[in-house]
C-alpha cells in the first residue's frame, strides 16, 4: 500500500515540475522572434528535466566517486527498486522549480 502511494506521490511530484517548467517555458517563448519553428513548452519542459537531472548525476557520481564514498547500488522499497544516485537527482530536479519560484531567478 505504501510503495502505491509512494509511486503516486512521486508521479504527482514529476507532473508538478513539468507544470512549473511549462509556465517558465511560455513566458520565455512569447517574448522570442519567429524566426525557427517553436518547440511546445511541453517538450522544453521535459528537456530542461532531464538536462538538470542529468547534470546532476554526473556531479553526484564524480562527488562520490572522488570521496570514495560506499554507497549502495539499490534500494528497495516493496516492489520497487532504485539506484540512489538517480533517485536524489531526479528529486532535486524536481524541486529546483520551486526553489527558482519561491527565491527568484
Amino acid at each position: 500500500m505504501y510503495t502505491w502511494a509512494a509511486l503516486v506521490l512521486i508521479i504527482l511530484l514529476l507532473m508538478g515540475s513539468v507544470w512549473l517548467r511549462v509556465c517558465r517555458s511560455r513566458t520565455l517563448l512569447d517574448s522570442a522572434p519567429l524566426l525557427e519553428p517553436k518547440p511546445s513548452p511541453f517538450s522544453t519542459a521535459v528537456q530542461d528535466l532531464v538536462a538538470t537531472a542529468g547534470g546532476v548525476y554526473l556531479s553526484m557520481v564524480m562527488v562520490v566517486s572522488f570521496l570514495k564514498l560506499e554507497l549502495p547500488e539499490k534500494i528497495t522499497v516493496g516492489i520497487l527498486s532504485f539506484d540512489p544516485l538517480a533517485m536524489t537527482s531526479i528529486a532535486m530536479a524536481v524541486i529546483q522549480p520551486l526553489f527558482s519560484r519561491l527565491f527568484g531567478n
